[in-house]
Formats: structure tokens, sequence, C-alpha cells
């Protein structure tokens, strides 16, 4: 370990060592250093019992009562049954709750397809729902025993088929994936049930296709902390964490808000309008190709770039995006750094070719591009 970084790991022992955390220190520490931190907790005993009571009332089929849930098994077909037309019904909201499972079930298994992380077993299985003498059906299971059909929660609102990335390109079957014994979860399942109990809790936007993407960075940095008693913990974490995440970018999911002035395409206007403040011949030359902004920034801006980067690039693009005091105006510099960095290629391009360089983009040096958005932010 180099002097240089044994200091700057120093500094950031120095912020978190304080009984109050000097956030502008924080963030500015976060924003140009690429360490893997421990994540800051307060009073983590009463995030996991949080947690807990969710999968206690979200994850349970009707009409089963938990053995080791001071109850017994009762039987509610007289007051309620899987017939049941009665809209408050339990059972209409449980099959109701299949169709959005299915499609987070669809989603989550093809996290990262490039690494087997998500594929492999977890170290520390959540033993309140694998407990047979619980009763608690996974959902692995509830979506193998469902007969109901996929429904397509939610499409690319820009009307845009992207082109994925072959870093990003799935594995031709699911039935590639080993199927784990009972007893066993992998860590897409993690994943599942965090994205299934946070559909649960926020009704109003449920589970949005590309949330999946969302929440696949966070579990992964709490999932791999070296401390195994947090890395123990990393449900939790990252359900915290990704609600509250959830709650400074989820206009971007809600298509009711695509045109205000905190909806997408605001956002997505806003990287074109500071473009042609950087660089008015690049912008100029994209108008004349008539390559609108919703083609490649739709998602660049929604998923936080999280698919155009592998995982480790991704989670240190985050690491400045999060300590932007200002909440993702950064983003838009970085897409702009972005554009300007291949500016050369897409200023001789075509159409063809230039919708190719966006939508698979080239460069694969994060810090480059971090290097190009400070360099932008600084001129203004």
């Amino acid at each position: 370990m180099s002097r240089l970084h044994r200091s700057r790991i120093a500094d950031f022992q120095e912020v978190l060592g304080e009984p109050t955390v000097a956030l502008a220190k924080l963030r500015e520490l976060c924003f140009s250093d690429t360490l893997e931190l421990p994540p800051f907790r307060e009073s983590l005993m009463e995030l996991f019992a949080e947690e807990a009571e969710f999968l206690k009332e979200m994850i349970i089929q009707p009409g089963i009562a938990k053995a080791n849930l001071g109850a017994s098994r009762e039987d509610v077909t007289l007051e309620d049954h899987p017939l049941n037309p009665n809209p408050d019904s339990r059972w209409n909201t449980y099959f109701k709750d299949n169709e959005v499972l299915l499609q987070i079930d669809k989603d989550v298994r093809r996290l990262y397809p490039d690494m087997a992380f998500f594929q492999r077993r977890t170290e520390y299985p959540c033993l309140l729902i694998l407990d047979p003498q619980n009763e608690f059906e996974t959902l692995r299971k509830r979506v193998e025993q469902t007969t109901l059909k996929s429904q397509t929660v939610a499409r690319n609102r820009s009307g845009v088929t992207n082109v994925s990335s072959p870093l990003k390109t799935p594995p031709n079957s699911l039935s590639e994936y080993e199927v784990l014994p009972n007893g066993c979860e992998a860590h897409w399942e993690v994943v599942e049930r965090i994205l299934f109990i946070y559909a649960k809790l926020n009704p109003g936007i449920a589970y949005v296709q590309g949330m999946n993407e969302i929440v696949g960075p966070l579990y992964y940095t709490f999932a791999t902390d070296p401390n195994s008693e947090w890395k123990e913990h990393a449900e939790a974490d990252t359900f915290f964490c990704f609600t509250n995440l959830m709650a400074e970018i989820r206009d971007n999911f809600i298509k009711s808000l695509d045109d205000s002035q905190c909806g997408i395409t605001y956002k997505m206007e806003k990287v074109y309008s500071t473009l042609k403040e950087k660089d008015v011949e690049l912008y100029l030359k994209l108008q004349e190709q008539n390559i609108k902004p919703q083609f490649f920034a739709f998602r660049w801006l929604t998923l936080l770039l999280s698919q155009e980067f592998l995982l480790p690039d991704v989670i240190r693009i985050w690491d400045s995006l999060f300590a932007d005091d200002k909440r993702f105006d950064f983003l838009l510099l970085v897409c702009c750094a972005m554009l300007t960095l291949i500016r050369d290629q897409l200023l001789e391009g075509d159409f063809t070719l230039n919708m190719r360089l966006l939508q698979d983009y080239p460069i694969s040096d994060v810090h480059l591009i971090l290097k190009k958005a400070k360099e932008l932010q600084d001129s203004k």
C-alpha cells in the first residue's frame, strides 16, 4: 500500500471517527477517491428489526399463520378464499402482487450477467423465511407455483429500443443458472425480496423496470464487505439505502411526471442545454442528425449509468454522484463529458454509427470521464 493511499485512509478515518461527521469533508473525500468505506450506521438494530417486521407482514400467503410468531394455523376459508371477488380480499391482493413479483423475478435473475456473484448462494440466507417451522413461502417458490402470466409492468417510456452493451448481454437461457437446494438462496433472491417489499410499501410507484439496476450495486457493496458482521446484514442495509435513494430519484420512474420540471424529460433536455453551453459544435451536429437525448440519455439518467459500465466502475461513479450536494447535478456533467470525449467520432459519424456509439458507449475509463466532468464543472 502506497504512502498516499495510507494517508487517504487516515483522512477518512479521521472524519468518520468524529462524534459528528462533517458531511462536507466526507463528500469531498468520496468525490475524489475510490476507497471502499464502511457504511455510516445509526440505530442499526432498529433497522434490522423493522425489516424483519416487513418480511413477516408482506411475504406471506393468506390463510397461513406462522408457528413461530405466536399463533397457530388458522382456517380462513369462510372469511376469505382464493376466489373471493372483493377488492379488499387478501387473496385478491396476493394475486395482484404476483403480477409485479413475476416482473421483478424476471429482471433480477439477469442482474450483471457478466459476473457470477448474483447467482451464487449467500452466506447469510434469511432464516426467518427459510426456517421450515415458520412455513414461509419463499418468493422463488411462489414464482414457480404461480400460473399467472407475467405482465410487463413498465416499458422504456421514451419508446426507444436500446441496444444493450455486450458487457450487459444476458445468457441465452435462465436454465444455465444453478438451481440452489432448499435452505439456500442466491444473492439475486435477496435483491428480489428487497424490491418486492419496496413495491408493497410504495404502491403509488410499485416496481418499474430498471429499479433492479439501481439496487444491484448497493447490495453488492454491502454483501461483499470484508467485515463479516456487517456483511451479514447486507439485506437490511441495502433496503434502507435503496429506499432513501429512491426518495430522491423516484420521479425518474413516474411516467405522469415525465414532462414536469422534476421529470426525466426535463433532465434529458438539460443534458443537451448543458452540452450546447460547453460544446455548441457537437450540440448542433446531434441536432442536425435528429439524435434526440431520449435515444441514450433516458437510460443514462434513469439508471445512473449502471448499464453503461462494469459494476466496479459503476460504484466508482456513484461515489462522485452521491457526494454531489446538489443531488445529481453532477450526473448531467458526467453525461456531457461522455459526449465530449467522443466528439471527434460523433462529428465524423452518420446517424447509424453515432447511435451505436451512444447506446454502446466505447470508453471504459471512468476516471477519464469523471476528470472531464470535473473540468466542465470548474469551467462554469
